[in-house]
């Protein structure tokens, strides 16, 4: 009798270690395959590291175009200038405020065709909502856009090895102004204030609710901060450079 309970207790035994070695080996496995995920996952630009006293304004635009001009005749107000994401349907409908944000030397990026979940594409459709864009630019303005930002800031490695191939860089924000939340100037003003430092890049929208109010105060604070809002353009390494994990990019040196 003393026997077969031994038996049994080794037989348990050996059981719960299978058992446990088994959970350890698929928590292993698991942490493998993130480690790996995480290492071949790309990353888009979040800020610039520099040691330049500048950051980037950058204006989304997909619905209303009133504000835009106020919005132009505020930044270089203070000598400054600022890009602006464009929808394909966007632009189609506004091709002499287009051609005007070109002609004042602000800088025009891409922002997709017709502002859909770009992740839920196949590789034809997610070229076009890009390709469709440039050719647009590229008819009113005769210069082809460099940067995209994607709706709803959604992107996965297919989106940045496209714009990869195209030469185009993928770039999101360190600060979102929250003006799409329809809150206040001064919060507006206040959050995008509390994030400024060199290579920051902020996300407004021209239509905005009060975004063409909160303007005067961040432009303000840049102003007396000793920093200059200029475009993506003259933020962004165009080339020599890798991006960290919080989408950091960093000149190679």
């Amino acid at each position: 009798m003393i026997l077969v309970m031994k038996k049994r207790t080794l037989i348990a035994a050996i059981l719960i270690l299978a058992i446990l070695l088994a959970a350890f080996a698929g928590m292993a496995a698991a942490g493998v395959f993130e480690d790996a995920a995480a290492k071949n996952r790309l990353v888009p630009v979040y800020s610039v590291a520099t040691e330049e006293k500048k950051v980037a304004l950058t204006f989304d635009a997909a619905w209303g175009a009133d504000q835009t001009r106020l919005i132009m005749d505020t930044v270089e107000q203070y000598g400054f200038k600022c890009t602006f994401f464009l929808t394909g349907f966007w632009a189609e409908e506004n091709r002499e405020l287009v051609k005007e944000i070109y002609d004042r030397g602000h800088l025009i990026g891409n922002h997709s065709a017709s502002h859909k979940h770009l992740n839920e594409l196949d590789k034809d459709s997610l070229a076009s909502e890009i390709d469709s864009v440039n050719a647009l630019i590229n008819e009113i303005t005769g210069e082809t856009p460099r940067y995209f930002r994607a709706p709803y800031g959604e992107y996965d490695n297919t989106l940045i090895e496209t714009l990869s191939s195209k030469n185009m860089q993928c770039i999101q924000w360190s600060v979102d102004s929250l003006d799409w939340k329809g809150i206040s100037s001064s919060e507006i003003a206040e959050k995008v204030v509390n994030g400024l430092e060199p290579g920051a890049i902020v996300l407004s929208h021209n239509a905005g609710e009060h975004i063409v109010d909160a303007l005067p105060l961040i432009l303000l604070s840049i102003q007396n901060k000793g920093m200059s809002a200029v475009r993506l353009d003259e933020l962004v390494y165009p080339d020599d450079y890798t991006i960290d994990s919080r989408g950091v990019q960093i000149k190679n040196t």
